[in-house]
Parts: structure tokens; sequence; C-alpha cells
């Protein structure tokens, strides 16, 4: 099983999992064109591509939903809700390609689990996505959960012991607020329905990080108000401070690049 982004941050949002030649795509907040371009970096082909799922209705995370579902003919899978937040944005689709979920699905031979996240938009949504054990494999899961205000309880529930992360770390604390944004859109990152804090991540995967816990792989960062270095040694300091490497000495922290693909991360069995 595998798991990269393939960009990350306010300017568009897609991540890839999958195994072998079959992938779920989810979100697709950059144009169908790069999207693609990104795919080939990697060495994957846009019809290995069986799925898009839809985290939320913001652009950054549909920008080419649609344009995408409709060039690789693959279905779309969202709530009820967000398909009447998204339908006008996305463009004619086939029916079949409209695929309405609750909590969960099955799509390129994984299982697929929605749960709640606290974000400003009609409805956002972590995932949990599991290959079932088979042909000898052991069960393998990649947890995600970016655009949260919180810490939620469907977090702390669904990310504990994944085998990979890909989580967000939005901002820093003390950039944001020396920051040149308005006083409304700083209360608004920071507060219950915003964005997560580099601290605020770390504390979580503090508590997520078990002994089979792999690679994590830092997303979603505010190009204003955060590093890459910055969110890397937070992160890594409060770890280091929780002693997470003596129950987990092999797992890997990443952040993923806002444009291009991070390298194709593949977890062991």
């Amino acid at each position: 099983m595998h798991f990269t982004t393939l960009a990350s941050g306010s300017s568009g949002n897609a991540i890839l999992v999958g195994e072998g030649h079959r992938h779920l795509l989810v979100d697709c907040g950059i144009s169908g064109k790069s999207l693609l371009a990104n795919l080939s970096q990697i060495d994957i082909a846009g019809s290995e591509i069986e799925g898009i799922i839809v985290t939320h209705e913001h652009i950054d995370h549909i920008r080419g939903v649609g344009i995408l579902a409709r060039k690789l003919n693959i279905p779309i899978y969202a709530t009820a809700g967000l398909w009447k937040a998204m339908s006008h944005s996305l463009g004619k689709l086939a029916e079949n390609q409209r695929r309405e979920i609750s909590t969960s699905f099955s799509c390129a031979g994984l299982d697929v689990l929605l749960y709640p996240t606290s974000h400003d938009s009609r409805e956002s949504y972590g995932l949990k996505i599991v290959r079932p054990p088979k042909d000898g494999k052991s069960h393998l899961v990649v947890g995600i959960a970016t655009d949260s205000g919180r810490i939620t309880e469907g977090m702390q529930k669904h990310l504990r012991g994944c085998d990979g992360l890909v989580v967000e770390a939005n901002y820093d604390e003390e950039r944001l607020h020396n920051g040149p944004y308005p006083a409304y859109l700083k209360r608004r990152i920071s507060g219950h329905y915003g964005h997560l804090e580099n601290s605020q991540m770390a504390e979580g995967l503090t508590e997520w990080i078990q002994e089979n816990t792999q690679r994590i792989v830092l997303a979603h960062l505010s190009e204003e108000n955060n590093t890459p270095e910055i969110a890397l040694s937070t992160v890594l300091d409060i770890l280091s401070a929780a002693k997470v490497s003596q129950k987990c000495p092999e797992v890997k922290v990443h952040v993923a690049p806002r444009h291009t693909p991070h390298e194709l991360i593949i977890l062991r069995e």
C-alpha cells in the first residue's frame, strides 16, 4: 500500500492512496492538467485512478474534480450535503459518476471510512483508508485529516495506530499573530472551524503514533503563516519531548510540497 500528496496548501490539495496500479484520489484542488502532470512525475498514469472522494466543498479541494472525472471517466464520491454544495461547481457529469455516500464505501480495492472534522464548510470529513488483509498481505491503514480547527473525537478515534498519516499543520501561532492578515481572518484561521496550528497537530500525533506507525506527512501548510522548517521542527520537538521515538523508533515525518508531488511513500508489510 502506498500514498502521497500531489499538491498541498490553500492553492490546491490532492492526495493519492493506492496499491499496485489501482488508486483513489482524495480531492483535486488543482487543474486537471496539473494533476495529471504531477502524477506523471511519480510514474502513475491517470488511467490508474478509479475514483475521487471529496472531503469538503472549498475550491482548493474541488477545483479540478469535475474536469478530471470527465476526462478519466471515473466516479466522484461525496455525501449528499457535499453534492448539494458543490454540484454547480463541477459541471455536467454522467449519472453513474455521481456516487452518494454516507459513512463508508469501497474503491480501488480499499475500504474508506469518513468521520467529521471541524471546518467552516457545509460539511467536512477526514478519512480512514484501509487495505484489508488479503493474499497473505497484512492489514494497513492510511489516516487523513486536513481542514479542521480542532482535534475532533473522530480524529482521536480513527487516526490512532494508522500505518501512514497525512495531517494538517497549517500555521505557526506567532507568525499568524504577527503577520499581515486582518483580525477577522486571524480569528477565522485560529478558531474552532478554521485550521490546526503546528503544536496542536503535534500534540495529537503524540497520542496517535503507535508501534506500527511508519510515515507521517504534514500537509496544508500556510504559505504566509508557516514554513516547512518551522512546522517540521515544532512537531519533531514535541514528539521528542513526549518520547515518541521510544515506542516508535522508525517513524519518519515529512512535509508535503506545495505545488509538486511528494515522493511515493510505500508502507512496509
